[in-house]
Parts: C-alpha cells; sequence; structure tokens
C-alpha cells in the first residue's frame, strides 16, 4: 500500500502544494502582468516564475454559479492542468472562470484551457525535464 502523501506510481502526473499558487501576494503579482489570453469561458494571465515549476491558481466568482457549478469548474481547471504541467514552461498561471464556464462539459473546458496552455507555449521547465 502507498503511503498516503503520494501520488501513486506516476509522481509527476499529481498536483503537488508546490505547484499551485496558494497566497494573496502570489496572485496580486499576476494581476498587473501585461500576459493574458482570453477563451469562450476562461481568461489565463500568467507571468514566468523563479523556474521551478508551473504553478496554477484558481478564481471562480460568485458570477459563475452556485459553490456546485463552482467547484465542478474548479476541478475541471485543475484536473487538465495536472495533466498538462509538465508541457507548460515555467510560468505562474491565475485561470479566471467566466460565466460561459458554467455551461461547459469536461471536453469543452478542456479544449478551451489547452488552447490557452497552447498559447503560453509548449516549453517544459528544466527541472520539471529531471524529475521525470
Amino acid at each position: 500500500m502507498l503511503p498516503s502523501n503520494t501520488c501513486g506510481r506516476v509522481e509527476r502526473r499529481c498536483f503537488p502544494k508546490s505547484a499551485r499558487l496558494r497566497k494573496r501576494l502570489e496572485f496580486l503579482r499576476l494581476l498587473n502582468s501585461p500576459h493574458k489570453f482570453a477563451t469562450k469561458g476562461f481568461l489565463v494571465v500568467w507571468q514566468e516564475n523563479d523556474g521551478s515549476q508551473a504553478r496554477l491558481g484558481v478564481t471562480v466568482s460568485k458570477k459563475v454559479g452556485n459553490a456546485v457549478v463552482r467547484n465542478r469548474v474548479k476541478r475541471y481547471t485543475r484536473e487538465t492542468f495536472r495533466q498538462m504541467r509538465l508541457l507548460l514552461p515555467c510560468v505562474d498561471l491565475n485561470v479566471v472562470a467566466r460565466r460561459e464556464s458554467a455551461m461547459m462539459d469536461f471536453g469543452a473546458a478542456r479544449r478551451e484551457l489547452e488552447k490557452a496552455f497552447r498559447h503560453i507555449g509548449i516549453s517544459p521547465c528544466s527541472s520539471a525535464l529531471r524529475s521525470s
């Protein structure tokens, strides 16, 4: 049996705390970033980080829907990022959900987020390559 603090056999596919934006200051730093890309249901704001790995923050306001809808949008966003994070450059991302994201199923949300992530670029962090 695996210890509860591991993500299974494929460790690099998990979503550890080090891959998350968690502090208010980290979100505020992205607020004035010139790097933005809008899709139908999401606005993605990013900025290069210290080079350790891609990190994600998700912002879903009450305008998107009730708690059930907001949590679903956050789950879809985290899962798409988790599957693609090794392909992303070393950036801090804040995905801001728009009202349209509430009506999307997982496939549609994934396509929109992948479009945004491809716009950011596919150039993996050097530390992500070393850990694989």
